[in-house]
């Protein structure tokens, strides 16, 4: 069966936040209300459980319940995208059917954490997820920083030349070189690449990648899609400021217990996405002042 891609990959996708209530069930009325937000600030996608949605605190009835709630809200209005982070390749695979049953316009897996593998066990675990929904278009999530390994700019590529469904990646990596290559090597196949930090959507679209993953779209999306936008319409220098204006925003989150900051922020502005899922806790003290003043200076707070 040949694969026939039905998204086009660019722009800004949002790893939407997951909210929950005080009993840490998926809370329906706020979910809704950050889908309606992000869209309607600009977003060209969503990423449902990224990191910043908070996937490896969900089972899989609680990604079910939350994708469907997502899909119905959204309405066809951008691309939807199931995160999927398992260890095990089997239950990659059955995240990656439900997803497919649930009306996911893509996956985005992430390589196994814990484990180190070669690079022919990633090989065969992207490819085996990969080929379990045909029709469905699949980006690798390359983060390092979470997983204590990168993946190679040759299995990249081999995926990218061997695998129909694998369209393209988000690189997390904050290596800019590492990012490049991922670009340069895949420039004449089907492939696109997103960068996946905020501070770098700027570079990442001056060396050809089609875009950027951004947490702090679920806060001021506007801003970060207007880099997007302004470099696209050709306004390079107001896609540069827009990108000097958003970093110290973003860099005062790094302050926090990852991945807080984004429902920290989110909560500051008024949007209301409820507290992070236990362990994690909000932001208190010197570091809650900091990401306030950031936010204060960058004017998203008065």
């Amino acid at each position: 069966m040949s694969f026939t891609c039905n998204i086009e990959l660019n722009g800004i996708v949002v790893p939407i936040v997951t909210p929950v209530d005080e009993n840490e069930n998926i809370d329906e009325d706020r979910l809704r209300k950050q889908v309606n937000f992000v869209i309607e600030g600009g977003v060209n996608g969503i990423l449902a459980f990224g990191s910043n949605g908070e996937f490896y605190s969900l089972n899989k009835e609680e990604m079910r319940q939350a994708f469907k709630i997502m899909v119905n809200e959204a309405k066809g209005r951008v691309p939807m995208f199931f995160g999927i982070g398992a260890i095990r390749t089997k239950t990659c695979i059955e995240y990656a059917k439900m997803a497919a049953e649930l009306g996911a316009d893509g996956i985005s897996v992430i390589q196994p954490m814990f484990l180190k593998p070669t690079d022919e066990e990633l090989y065969q675990h992207f490819k085996a997820i990969a080929e379990s929904v045909p029709q469905t278009s699949m980006l690798l999530y390359n983060n390092p920083g979470r997983t204590g390994y990168k993946i190679s700019t040759e299995l990249v590529e081999r995926l990218a030349r061997d695998v129909d469904n694998i369209i393209g990646m988000k690189d997390s990596s904050g290596d800019i070189t590492a990012l490049s290559e991922f670009i340069r090597i895949t420039k004449d196949l089907e492939f696109s690449v997103m960068g996946g930090k905020d501070t770098l959507i700027y570079p990442t679209l001056a060396m050809g990648g089609c875009g950027a993953v951004c947490s702090t779209a679920n806060i001021m999306p506007e801003l970060v899609c207007g880099i997007f936008q302004k470099y696209i319409d050709g306004d390079y220098q107001g896609s540069l400021e827009d990108q000097y204006k958003l970093n110290p925003i973003r860099l005062s989150m790094d302050l926090a217990s990852f991945p807080v900051a984004t429902k920290d922020m989110a909560n500051l502005r008024g949007i209301d996405v409820g507290n992070p899922i236990k362990p994690s806790l909000p932001s208190s003290g010197a570091v809650l002042d900091r990401i306030v003043k950031a936010m204060t200076d960058g004017g998203l707070l008065e």
